[in-house]
């Protein structure tokens, strides 16, 4: 596990996940020009914080756990996000 998704996993933890997984697509994009300025990740979690939530909200979430990381560390980031029992 590289020490970008050990910071994401430690930030979302406030969302109380029941489940996270998170895949570092990065080197898929190695050479992309905006890829410098951070990584590319896919995400799927399930948090009970979700709950009767749209989606908007819930990356709104997400992107607020993540705070700087999501101008730093992070360029691109596919999220699946789901209240429990949703997917």
């Amino acid at each position: 596990m590289t020490d970008v998704v050990q910071a994401m996993r430690e930030r979302l933890a406030v969302l109380e996940p029941q489940r996270l997984d998170i895949i570092d697509d990065s080197a898929a994009h190695a050479g992309h020009e905006g890829a410098k300025g951070g990584g590319h990740y896919r995400m799927t979690i399930v948090s009970p914080r979700f709950a009767g939530k749209r989606t908007v909200e819930r990356h709104r979430l997400i992107f607020e756990a993540l705070g700087p990381m999501m101008r730093r560390e992070i360029h691109a980031l596919s999220i699946r996000a789901f209240a429990p029992g949703e997917n």
